[in-house]
C-alpha cells in the first residue's frame, strides 16, 4: 500500500499566498496538459483548490474529483467549492467506478516516500480507459535545498530516474522534459545559496508577470532546456 505524504507536506501551509500570485505560471502549466484534462478527471493533492478553480471552469472535463489528505486544505476547498466532490485521503482511499481519462499530479509526487507504488496506482486507474498521467514535479538533486525539507519532499527528480519509474510503473511518455531552466538558476541562488525558507511575494509576482512567459514560450516552442527547476511529463497508461 502506498504510504501517505510525508507529514510535513500535510501540515506546511506550502506558501500559497505567495503562489498565488504566479498565475501565469499555472496557466501554462494547464495548457501543457490541455489537451488531456477531458473526461473523467482525477486531481491528486488539491492543496487549497488554486488548481481546482480552474479545473471547475473546464466544459470539455465531464467529471472532476479532487484528493487532498490535509482535512485544513480540505476545509478551505469545500468553502469556495461546497458542491465539488471532494475525498479527504489518499489515491488507495478512493472508491470510484470511474474509467479515468487523467490523472493530475502538479508538485505531489515528491512528498510521497513510496513514489513508485504511488505511480503504480496511477496506471492501475487509468488503464481500463488508457488515459494519460499529467505529472509536474520538482527536478535536480543538486538544488535540494532546506525549504525543500521544509516543505515535505523526499526528492527532487533527475530526467532519468523519473523516466525509469515512469516506465516501470508501466506508462508509455508522451510528453517529458525539463521545465523553467531561469527557475532553476533563481532556486538555487535564494534557497541553496542564500538559504532564504520562504517565497518572496513581490519576486514571485515579478518573475511571473515579467520573465516566465518569456521562458516558458522559449522553452515550448525553441529550445527545450537541458535541466531545469521542475520536469513535466504526460505520460499514457498502456
Amino acid at each position: 500500500m502506498t504510504s501517505p505524504p510525508n507529514t510535513m507536506a500535510q501540515t506546511a501551509d506550502f506558501e500559497f499566498s505567495a503562489l498565488s500570485e504566479a498565475t501565469n505560471y499555472r496557466r501554462a502549466l494547464l495548457r501543457d496538459f490541455d489537451a488531456y484534462l477531458q473526461g473523467n478527471v482525477l486531481e491528486v493533492g488539491a492543496g487549497i483548490g488554486q488548481i481546482t478553480s480552474d479545473l471547475l471552469r473546464r466544459p470539455q472535463i465531464k467529471k472532476l474529483i479532487s484528493v487532498e489528505p490535509d482535512a485544513a486544505f480540505c476545509t478551505r476547498i469545500r468553502e469556495q467549492f461546497p458542491e465539488h466532490d471532494l475525498l479527504q485521503g489518499t489515491v488507495n482511499e478512493l472508491k470510484s467506478e470511474f474509467d479515468w481519462d487523467a490523472i493530475l499530479s502538479i508538485n505531489v509526487l515528491e512528498h510521497i516516500e513510496e513514489d513508485e507504488e504511488e505511480l503504480a496506482t496511477y496506471h492501475r486507474l487509468l488503464q481500463p480507459a488508457r488515459g494519460a498521467l499529467c505529472l509536474f514535479v520538482p527536478a535536480r538533486p543538486e538544488i535540494y535545498a532546506p525549504i525543500d525539507k521544509d516543505f515535505g519532499h523526499f526528492r527532487r527528480y533527475t530526467r532519468p530516474a523519473l523516466q525509469k519509474k515512469l516506465v516501470g510503473a508501466g506508462f508509455e511518455l508522451a510528453l517529458f522534459r525539463y521545465y523553467n531552466l531561469v527557475g532553476y538558476f533563481a532556486w538555487w541562488l535564494s534557497f541553496c545559496i542564500l538559504k532564504k525558507r520562504s517565497f518572496d511575494v513581490s519576486a514571485v509576482r515579478f518573475f511571473d508577470k515579467a520573465i516566465f512567459p518569456a521562458v516558458h514560450s522559449f522553452e515550448s516552442n525553441i529550445y527545450a532546456p537541458p535541466i531545469g527547476q521542475s520536469l513535466i511529463a504526460i505520460a499514457t497508461a498502456r
